[in-house]
């Protein structure tokens, strides 16, 4: 895969100041959170999935919503996503929401922080285990959203971090999504004004790119 700089650089940094949108939807304050009754599938991940410098409700989670229903498959989704989470952010709010949620699947997007913060890669990958399990022992189940960095942190390192998400999904037995950011990444138009965080336009492509790991996890409903 051939991956500009830029570009790259951009899905790396997503809101590496740690900036919390006020407007995006999380598990603790969102106005949709899940009805009891339904099957909740909760996305932990950080400004790509949070809708950073997006209309509310226009980013590719609510675009999940939307299809769930177009679909008839009965799911609420909670966004649990936090601008510039880690890992560490990450392991740390899960069993709360693992105990409040009580969700069916999680999506687990992070670790571009983590890279753009120099965290070791051995600290990303426990963490990112760590969710992972606790998650499956809470009898969730797991999809890992994996993600690049830019060439200039070296082949070496490049291939060692991406490579943390495939070894990962092997060996805990979880549905991989091998780089959210496939098909836009070296597309400068499908970026905002910052050339930081995807557009709105560009939404449709994540959904789709997450969607193949999603769509066998789900229970169908009856028709209406």
């Amino acid at each position: 895969m051939v991956i500009g700089s830029v570009v790259l650089a951009a899905a790396l940094l997503s809101a590496s100041f740690a900036v919390r949108a006020a407007n995006v939807p999380n598990a603790a304050n969102a106005p949709n959170a899940p009805e009891a009754a339904r099957p909740v599938i909760v996305v932990l991940g950080d400004s790509i999935s949070a809708e950073y410098g997006l209309p509310r409700d226009t980013g590719w989670v609510a675009l999940l919503r939307q299809r769930l229903t177009e679909e008839r498959i009965d799911y609420s989704v909670a966004n649990a996503s936090i601008s510039g989470d880690t890992t560490s952010g990450g392991r740390a709010r899960l069993p709360a929401l693992m105990q409040r949620l009580k969700p069916s699947i999680v999506i687990v997007e992070l670790g571009a922080n983590d890279a753009l913060r120099g965290v070791p890669l051995a600290t990303t990958e426990a963490n990112l285990r760590t969710i992972i399990e606790e998650a499956q022992q809470g009898h969730a189940k797991v999809v890992l959203v994996g993600m690049y960095v830019p060439p200039n942190y070296g082949p070496d390192y490049t291939q060692k971090f991406h490579g943390i998400y495939g070894q990962l999904a092997k060996q805990l037995r979880v549905p991989l999504v091998p780089f959210l950011l496939a098909g836009i990444a070296d597309k400068p138009d499908m970026f905002q004004a910052d050339q930081i965080h995807p557009t709105q336009q560009a939404q449709p492509v994540l959904l789709n790119n997450v969607w193949p790991a999603v769509k066998p996890l789900l229970r169908a409903s009856s028709p209406r």
